[in-house]
């Protein structure tokens, strides 16, 4: 046995472990006290911005009642100027002086006074109003990088909070020198946790000397029983733990000695169930009795452990009236095992390896099943779409070659049949582009080989340019109502693939729509997502399809879509494209009243980034 590494000594690991725990407590320490201090700081210094806040709030709203009082006064800015710049002291860069109609009134910045009488832009302002109290937080100035405090507090006509809102008091403070304060005792405190742990390490690696001597001295001896040499018995030091060791150690040594003569032949066969054990494993002994199961197995066959176990391994597969126990000893073939019900499709591959001695005696059979329902759906799924898109080839293909003999025939020569003829080839010529295109679409969205230029868009505006587009040119009396908010939202989309999905989607409503029926349009807001709405009041859905419609090449009523023009994967390819900006879509509908399409998208409140 190789010589112990220094870093995977215990006696290393002992002071490694000790050392880790004395820095673990330290580090709670400090975080609690750095974080206890910086809040003590922080309150301190917005405290005494408080109080020097309620003593010119007085005198402002004193002066803004006197202008309200005598209409308009050229001297009002003058006159905030004076009573803002006797505070603006200290720690404080700027304070301005804002009305309800967010125009800058006064500010204490000399170099700033461009801004006076400017109608300004300010979030937290605006919320402050709205809020009617005081709203501060803490932000990066671009120009110093350093920390500000900004805050803003409404200032009423009357003392308290119950009187009318006659502006705001904006005031931007440093407060980068409390930052500093609890830097620098942070680094105080570092160089005393320094010290402390070199302290601690010299203590550790005494204590662990302790420890570390009788098991150095038991180790030796687990390198001699590892050469076989089980005569040798470890020396007991104490009846401490150690010590109790030590006698378990010895125990040990006669047990594997008398172990290690019957572990080779269960050697061999957990060797061969761990070399095939990869889903459900099935044991047998040698007369195709069940001996073990394991979980995954137990869950596919949905029986127990107890009932399983000592029956024959073709009962539990259901196998009996086709196997018997030889005849999956013999299969050199994987056997397909069909277990579903009416609620849960499962579909099992059993693969059997015989578990033979080296004189070829068969000692059992392992069964291995591995569950092959996903791929059974997605061959069932292959093969339905070849069929569909063969059947919707065929149709455009057999309408075609029927014209055009009868062209070839001589109606050609027919002035009114012969454009009539040209006219459908044309048409399904057209159509079956439009089932090519749509494929190949679809087929780039499987391979993710397809690029979303997004970019930010308001999305009520969007929404609207589309709808109107289509109430310009729709030609059925149907009446168009929209339900859109009116606050602005903000989505990254890719514009144009986007389009195309509400344009499938208004299409089919307007399909469907009986004439004077009516689309309504919609826009609600859950959480951080946008729900879009588009209803009809067409023929509707029955409720055991609408799950289905999504799919591609699935028609409700096949004959009514192919007469108006559908391919069946309009949407197919809005599911994948809204999938792609990552929103989800889907379909509630009532037979006889409509259909009503969702989708959701991620938004943004404003396409503004942080407050500059």
């Amino acid at each position: 046995m190789q010589k112990v590494g220094f870093f995977k000594s215990i006696h290393v690991k002992l002071v490694l472990i000790y050392v880790l725990l004395i820095i673990i407590a330290l580090q709670i320490i400090g975080l609690y006290f750095s974080k206890e201090l910086e809040e003590n700081l922080k309150a301190n210094f917005q405290d005494s911005i408080f109080q020097r806040i309620d003593l010119v709030q007085y005198s402002i709203r004193e002066e803004m009642l006197k202008e309200r009082d005598l209409e308009v006064s050229p001297t009002i800015g003058q006159s905030l100027n004076v009573i803002i710049r006797e505070f603006a002291t200290g720690d404080i860069n700027e304070i301005r002086v804002i009305d309800k109609r967010n125009r800058v009134l006064a500010t204490s910045d000399i170099s700033n006074q461009s801004i006076v009488g400017q109608r300004g832009n300010h979030e937290i302002v605006n919320q402050s109003i709205a809020a009617q109290t005081a709203i501060d937080k803490i932000v990066l100035d671009a120009d110093t990088q350093k920390r500000v405090w900004i805050l803003a507090a409404p200032i009423f006509d009357t003392v308290g909070p119950n009187g009318e809102i006659l502006g705001t008091i904006y005031i931007e403070s440093n407060i980068e020198n409390v930052f500093d304060q609890v830097n620098e005792i942070n680094r105080i405190f570092a160089v005393g946790t320094a010290i402390s742990l070199v302290i601690t390490i010299i203590l550790g690696i005494l204590i662990a000397r302790t420890i570390t001597g009788p098991i150095s001295d038991m180790r030796k001896q687990a390198q001699a029983m590892s050469r076989g040499n089980f005569s040798r018995k470890v020396r007991v030091y104490g009846d401490d733990e150690i010590g109790q060791l030590a006698i378990a150690f010895n125990h040990l040594t006669n047990r594997l000695q008398e172990a290690q003569s019957t572990t080779e032949a269960e050697r061999r066969k957990l060797a061969s169930v761990l070399t095939n054990m990869t889903d459900g494993v099935i044991a047998t002994d040698r007369k195709g009795k069940v001996i073990l199961i394991n979980d995954p197995a137990i869950s596919f066959l949905k029986i127990s452990r107890e009932t399983t176990l000592n029956r024959p391994i073709a009962s539990v597969l259901g196998l009996e009236k086709e196997y018997s126990f030889e005849d999956l000893i013999n299969t050199q073939d994987s056997v397909n095992l069909d277990f579903s019900t009416h609620e849960n499709r499962l579909i099992l591959r059993a693969n059997f390896s015989v578990i033979q001695k080296e004189t070829g005696f068969v000692n059992g059979l392992i069964t291995v099943l591995h569950d092959i329902t996903e791929q059974e759906k997605i061959e069932m799924e292959r093969r339905e779409f070849v069929s569909n898109v063969s059947h919707e080839l065929r149709t455009p293909l057999t309408t075609m070659r029927s014209y055009l003999e009868a062209l070839a025939d001589g109606a050609w020569r027919d002035e009114q049949i012969a454009p009539t003829f040209l006219n459908v080839t044309q048409t399904e010529t057209e159509r079956m582009i439009r089932l090519v295109n749509d494929l190949l679409q679809l087929s780039k969205m499987d391979a993710r080989e397809y690029n979303l230029n997004k970019e930010f868009v308001e999305f009520n505006k969007f929404f609207n340019r589309i709808i109107d587009r289509f109430e310009m040119s729709k030609s059925q009396n149907v009446e168009f109502k929209r339900y859109l908010p009116e606050n602005s939202y903000f989505v990254e989309i890719d514009a144009d693939k986007l389009t195309q999905v509400i344009d499938n989607i208004i299409s089919n409503a307007l399909k469907y729509s009986p004439d004077g029926g009516n689309i309504r349009f919609g826009v609600t807001v859950q959480e951080n997502l946008i729900k879009i709405m588009i209803s009809d009041d067409g023929m509707g859905i029955p409720k055991e399809n609408v799950g289905r419609i999504f799919d591609r090449f699935y028609r409700v009523d096949r004959a009514r879509s192919r007469a108006m023009g559908g391919t069946g994967l309009g949407l197919a390819i809005a599911k994948e494209m809204i999938e792609a900006h990552g929103g989800h879509i889907w379909a509630e509908s009532e037979e006889g009243v409509g259909t009503t399409v969702f989708f959701t998208l991620p938004f943004e409140l404003d396409e503004a980034g942080e407050w500059d």
